[in-house]
C-alpha cells in the first residue's frame, strides 16, 4: 500500500489517454473477464469450499454463473448502450439538435463483500469496464482464499494498467478511503456503508451502497399444493444461499396464526431433505464465515425469551462454525433477532391475525432491500406495492430477482442507494452527458434586451409551446410595423 499513490496516479494516466473508452477494449475485458472464470471453475470452487464451505453447485449457481451470465448480456449491449441517444428538441430552438452522451466516470473502487465473493467483486467490475472506467478492485479480508485467488489471477487476464486489485484488511480500507475516486461502489454492511459515505463526502465522491436489513416474507393461505411450494422457496431463500448469510436472503415470516403450525411442519420437512436431520450430518450447508459472526448469531439465540421460541433446531458445532437450521415461532418482537439483520441461519416465524396486518408490521421497520410474498390476492398485491417501500418486490418466489438482467438491484433507505445489473450497471457507471448544438442562423430577439410588452408575451407563448399564439404575435407586430411605415 505504500505505493499506491503510484498506482493511482497510472490509473489516471490509463484513463485520461483514452484507451478504456473505446468498444474494443471494453470488449476485450468483458472477454477475459469470461475466460478467467470458465479457465478457473475448479480453483474458484476451491476457494469458495476453504473459506465458507460452499459446495460446487452453490458456488456455481451463486458466483460463476452470475458473472457469466452478466459479461455475455453485456457484450451483447455494450454498443447499444454506448451509443449516444437523442432528443427531440423544441421548435423554438431550431435548427438545433440535442443527445445525451454517456461518458465513463473515471477511476472507480469496488469495495466487495465476503459472502459471495466472487460474483459480488466481478459483477460491478462488468459495469465499471463496460461503462469504460478504470478500476481499483478490494476484495474481502474475510474471505482470504478468495481474495488471494482473485489477487493473482486479475493481472493475468485483465489490463493491469486500467485495473488493480488491492489486498488487506481495514488498514488497506482505510487508506482507500482517503484518496479521490470518481465512484465508490460498495456491497455491505450498513455500519461500515456509513463510513464508507462519510469518507466520499470530504471529496464529493458519489457512491452506490449495496446494503441489506431484514427482507420480509409474507406467506398468505394458498391451497396444499401451493404451499408446499411456497415452503420450498422459503426455505431455499433462507438457507439456501450461504446458509442465510445474503442481504437478500429471508429474514422472517410473516404468517396469520392458524397457518402457523403448518408452515412449520413444513419447513421442517424441507430442512430435513435438504440439509439433513442433525447437526451431525448436515450437508449443502455454508458454514457461519469467522468465529465473531458464529458468536454473534449463538447470542441471539441466548437473549430473554428468545431460546423459549425455538421451535426446530437450535444446535451450535463452534469447533467447525456450524449453526442448524433454526425455526423460532414468535420471539419477542424488541429482541435483537427481530431489530438487527440476522445474516445467518435462524428464521423467525411471525403469527398475525390477519395477513393484511403484514403491512403495518414492514412499515413499523426499516425498509427492507427485498420484500417477498407468496399470494394470489390481488389486492394484497396492490396494497404491498402502494403502501410499503422495498428495493424490490418478489412475489411468489425469493431471491431470483437479483439474476435478472432487466431489472435493476438496489436498496432504499437504510438498505442502501444506487443499483446496478445489467443496463442498470453501465449507468451507475457513466455520467450522462448532455450535448446540444445550434446553428448560428434564426436568432430570436426576444430572448435579449431592452424589455417590452411584446417581448414579455412572446416569451409567455413561447414556454407555453403556443405555436398559433406565436404566430398570430408576429403577424400582429408585422401589421404593426407596416402601418407604423405607412403613417411615416
Amino acid at each position: 500500500m505504500a505505493g499506491f499513490g503510484t498506482t493511482l496516479t497510472e490509473l489516471r494516466q490509463t484513463f485520461r489517454s483514452g484507451r478504456t473508452r473505446g468498444v474494443v477494449w471494453r470488449k476485450a475485458q468483458l472477454n477475459a473477464l469470461l475466460r478467467l472464470v470458465s479457465e478457473n471453475e475448479e480453483r474458484i470452487f476451491e476457494a469458495l469450499q476453504q473459506d465458507l464451505g460452499k459446495h460446487p453447485v452453490e458456488a456455481y449457481r451463486d458466483e460463476i454463473g452470475v458473472v457469466k451470465k452478466s459479461a455475455s448480456h453485456t457484450l451483447d449491449n455494450i454498443e447499444k448502450w454506448m451509443a449516444p441517444k437523442k432528443g427531440q428538441m423544441p421548435w423554438l430552438l431550431f435548427p438545433s439538435k440535442a443527445e445525451v452522451l454517456p461518458e465513463p466516470l473515471g477511476v472507480v473502487l469496488i469495495l466487495a463483500s465476503w459472502n459471495f465473493p466472487i460474483s459480488l467483486l466481478l459483477d460491478p467490475l462488468i459495469g465499471a469496464i463496460s461503462a469504460g472506467n478504470a478500476v481499483v478492485l478490494k476484495p474481502s479480508e474475510l474471505a482470504p482464499a478468495c481474495s488471494s485467488f482473485l489477487a493473482s489471477t486479475i493481472p493475468q487476464y485483465l489490463d493491469s494498467e486500467a485495473i488493480k486489485i488491492v489486498e488487506g484488511g481495514i488498514d488497506a480500507s482505510e487508506q482507500l478511503l482517503q484518496q479521490k475516486w470518481d465512484k465508490i461502489f460498495f456491497t455491505g454492511s450498513t455500519r461500515v456503508g456509513q463510513i464508507i459515505m462519510s469518507a466520499a463526502a470530504k471529496h464529493l465522491t458519489p457512491v452506490t451502497l449495496e446494503l441489506g436489513g431484514k427482507c420480509p416474507t409474507i406467506l398468505d393461505s394458498l391451497s396444499h399444493s401451493d404451499l408446499q411450494v411456497a415452503v420450498k422457496r422459503i426455505a431455499g431463500g433462507k438457507w439456501g444461499p450461504c446458509s442465510g448469510q445474503a442481504c437478500i436472503g429471508v429474514d422472517y415470516v410473516l404468517v396469520e396464526q392458524k397457518l402457523a403450525p403448518v408452515l412449520v411442519e413444513l419447513l421442517k420437512n424441507c430442512i430435513k431433505k435438504f440439509y439433513g436431520e442433525s447437526l451431525q450430518n448436515l450437508k449443502n450447508l455454508c458454514r457461519i464465515v469467522n468465529k465473531h459472526h458464529f458468536d454473534r448469531l449463538a447470542n441471539l439465540l441466548k437473549e430473554p425469551g428468545v431460546s423459549a421460541s425455538i421451535v426446530y433446531g437450535g444446535s451450535l458445532d463452534e469447533e467447525n462454525l456450524i449453526i442448524e437450521p433454526t425455526i423460532l415461532l414468535d420471539p419477542p418482537l424488541d429482541a435483537e433477532i427481530m431489530t438487527d439483520e440476522i445474516f445467518g441461519p435462524l428464521l423467525p416465524v411471525i403469527t398475525l391475525n390477519t395477513i393484511e396486518e403484514s403491512i403495518e408490521f414492514i412499515n413499523s421497520r426499516p425498509k427492507p432491500l427485498a420484500l417477498y410474498a407468496f399470494t394470489k390476492n390481488k389486492t394484497l398485491k396492490e396494497k404491498i406495492l402502494s403502501e410499503t417501500s422495498s428495493g424490490s418486490v418478489t412475489f411468489n418466489d425469493t431471491m431470483i430477482q437479483f439474476i435478472c438482467d432487466v431489472l435493476p438491484f438496489g436498496g432504499v433507505g437504510p438498505s442502501g442507494f444506487g443499483r446496478y445489473h445489467g443496463k442498470f450497471s453501465f449507468d451507475t457507471f457513466s455520467h450522462e452527458k448532455a450535448v446540444l448544438q445550434r446553428s448560428f442562423y434564426f436568432e430570436l430577439e426576444p430572448r435579449y434586451p431592452p424589455w417590452n410588452d411584446f417581448k414579455l408575451e412572446f416569451i409567455r407563448l413561447a414556454y407555453s409551446f403556443d405555436y398559433m399564439g406565436l404566430l398570430l404575435l408576429l403577424s400582429g407586430l408585422r401589421r404593426k410595423y407596416t402601418k407604423s411605415k405607412r403613417d411615416d
